[in-house]
């Protein structure tokens, strides 16, 4: 099945604690239909010392689940549901489904 968002994307979490937030997508796991948003979802991991870091409380952003995030279109700037199209040479593009412009590059 086709992605329907990718990585540098830029999503709005429209379901749990980060309802309402804005980020950039920072890494997408397929199998698990989870995605990692820069500044969302922040969790306190418990590390320990490494020879190159020190140990002691770290906070990073955990996955969330594809379906509480919606893709926000670069073009109208508005969280859109996505559609796909095709180009005329028959490359595969997604499409937002407000405006209807190409999200894809």
């Amino acid at each position: 099945m086709a992605a329907k968002i990718k990585r540098d994307d830029f999503v709005l979490v429209i379901a749990g604690k980060d309802r309402g937030r804005r980020g950039k997508v920072i890494r997408v796991i397929p199998k698990e239909s989870r995605v990692v948003v820069e500044g969302v979802n922040i969790v306190k991991k418990h590390q320990r010392p490494a020879p190159t870091k020190p140990g002691g409380i770290v906070e990073m952003p955990a996955p969330i689940h594809v379906s509480n995030v919606m893709l926000v279109c670069p073009r109208c700037n508005r969280p859109t549901r996505v559609g796909f199209g095709f180009l005329e040479d028959g490359k595969k593009v997604r499409v937002c489904k407000k405006c209807g412009e190409n999200i894809d590059k």
